[in-house]
C-alpha cells in the first residue's frame, strides 16, 4: 500500500516536471516573438524602446506613479516682514486661509505666527 503511494508520488512528480518544462518552453517562445509582434526588427531595438518608455514615464504605470507622488513643498522662510504682513492682514479681518494664500505659506504657519504674536483668542 505504501509502495503504491510512493509510485503514484513519483509519477505525479514526473508529470509536474514535464508540465513545468512545457510551460517554460512555451513562455520562451512567446517572449522571443514579442519584438516581431510589435514591429521591431531585433530584440535590442525592442529593449531600447522599452527602456525609453519607462524613463519618460510612458504608459499607465508611469503616469500613475507621477500622479501618486506629490511635489515636495519648499519650506517657508519666516522673516519679520512676513510676521508684520500676517499681523496687518489679521487686523484687516482676513481669514487664516486667505492670509496663507496671499503670503504663499501654509495655514499652520499662519496659525503659528498668530500664536507667537498673541493674535489668537484663548479658548474657553
Amino acid at each position: 500500500m505504501v509502495t503504491d503511494k510512493i509510485k503514484l508520488l513519483a509519477a505525479t512528480k514526473a508529470k509536474l516536471a514535464k508540465l513545468e518544462h512545457d510551460v517554460a518552453t512555451h513562455l520562451h517562445r512567446e517572449l522571443a516573438a514579442l519584438p516581431q509582434k510589435y514591429g521591431f526588427a531585433s530584440v535590442e531595438s525592442f529593449i531600447a524602446a522599452l527602456g525609453a518608455s519607462s524613463r519618460k514615464g510612458g504608459g499607465r504605470r508611469g503616469a500613475a506613479k507621477a500622479a501618486a507622488t506629490p511635489k515636495r513643498r519648499r519650506r517657508a522662510v519666516i522673516t519679520d516682514k512676513t510676521r508684520a504682513q500676517v499681523k496687518k492682514l489679521v487686523e484687516s479681518g482676513q481669514t487664516g486661509a486667505a492670509i496663507a494664500k496671499a503670503l504663499k505659506v501654509s495655514l499652520p504657519t499662519v496659525q503659528n505666527i498668530k500664536k507667537a504674536l498673541g493674535l489668537v483668542k484663548a479658548r474657553k
